[in-house]
């Protein structure tokens, strides 16, 4: 009886998993791929049909399926110019030939064609799926002149493609697509989180996954980057620094003798001092690194010793040690306001090894400092 009854579970299981997912595309949307399409057929049609002489077919039935791609997906790797001319006509041409050269049953013939055009479309690295219809319309119309391949194939899938570039570039979306796309510098003082992952990793994932992504590279990390931001939004809530900052924040002054810098960060166990002017705006920030730094430059034996010589003052009054604290610190401070969430910043910590971050209220001035161990307990937390 149970495995009767979980039959039809099973079968409704598997209807289920057939069922095409629903498109994040609105109406708006819709409506411009629709006009794209028919535009872009209308106008290579047209054109073709000037241009060629008479007797010839001025369209190819797989237009229809390359207006699909080069309208209703614009930044597929499928999609780009290349792709469309590239693929229709190599195709085209794998066809006319197995037609003339193949001493095969037609069957024999389309399946060899189609197999062909796609290896050389892989080859040529202009994969583009109505190649293979190109390729068996050439077999089943039985067509063995090679000036078919440009014309009207190439003739067509390059018209549409100046078609697509006119009206993608026009209504918003980017055409052709860079499929490699260096990131812009962020602007001047920007405060930019780096993403999680390099460009390596997302390699390996890609060379790992072994099959053909019908989304460029570059939009595929940012996708991924976003959906990472989101979820740590959801889980953090409407956290903002201002309600996880640690207060008060021990600081110190550029003229601040190094000895005394370095005997706060040794009583207090913290890592960084962000130093202040006199009205508490962040001028810099001096770190356990900086001090190791300092000492190495000494060439004396042993970093306990060198330590010691750089937190000794100078008995003159001009030496050419560092003596305090604005001489060592590092200038370049990155600083978050009050209000910024929380969210924004995880990957900031995750995947630059930055310990601490000085927050920033009203008129810049020094309010108190974010470290890994907050953000550890507010994501430990949750919202």
């Amino acid at each position: 009886m149970s495995t009767a009854a979980s039959l039809p579970d099973r079968v409704f299981a598997l209807l289920n998993a057939l069922r095409p997912a629903p498109q994040a595309v609105n109406a708006r949307e819709r409506l411009r791929v629709l006009l794209g399409a028919g535009l872009g057929i209308a106008l290579a049609g047209a054109l073709s049909q000037a241009v060629m002489a008479p007797g010839l077919p001025w369209l190819v039935a797989p237009l229809g399926a390359s207006a699909v791609l080069v309208f209703g997906l614009p930044a597929s790797p499928l999609a780009q110019p290349w792709a469309v001319v590239g693929g229709n006509t190599v195709s085209a041409l794998v066809g006319i030939a197995c037609m003339a050269w193949l001493p095969l049953p037609p069957l024999a013939v389309a399946a060899v064609a189609v197999a062909l055009a796609i290896g050389m479309m892989f080859l040529l690295r202009c994969l583009h799926p109505p190649g293979g219809a190109a390729s068996l319309l050439m077999v089943i119309t039985a067509t063995q002149d090679w000036h078919f391949a440009f014309v009207p194939v190439a003739l067509n899938s390059l018209l549409l493609v100046l078609a697509g570039v006119a009206y993608n570039s026009a209504t918003g979306r980017r055409y052709p697509h860079a499929q490699h796309v260096t990131a812009p510098p962020p602007a001047t003082g920007a405060t930019v989180a780096p993403p999680r992952f390099g460009d390596a990793e997302l390699d390996a994932v890609l060379a790992r996954y072994n099959q053909v992504l019908d989304v460029p590279r570059d939009d595929l990390a940012d996708l991924l980057h976003e959906a990472e931001l989101l979820s740590y939004r959801n889980r953090l809530g409407g956290l903002r620094c201002a309600d996880i900052m640690s207060t008060p924040v021990i600081t110190v002054e550029f003229g601040t003798p190094l000895a005394e810098a370095w005997a706060l960060l040794q009583q207090h166990r913290i890592k960084a001092l962000p130093v202040v002017d006199r009205v508490q705006r962040v001028v810099g920030i001096v770190t356990r690194a900086d001090f190791m730094r300092a000492a190495e430059a000494d060439q004396r034996e042993g970093l306990s010793g060198r330590l010691q010589a750089l937190l000794r003052p100078s008995p003159s009054t001009h030496s050419t040690k560092p003596e305090v604290v604005g001489q060592i610190m590092t200038r370049q401070v990155r600083v978050a306001s009050a209000d910024r969430p929380i969210a924004e910043l995880v990957p900031l910590f995750s995947a630059t090894g930055h310990h601490h971050l000085p927050i920033v209220g009203e008129q810049a001035r020094l309010v108190g400092i974010l470290t890994q161990s907050d953000l550890v307990k507010a994501l430990s937390h949750g919202p």
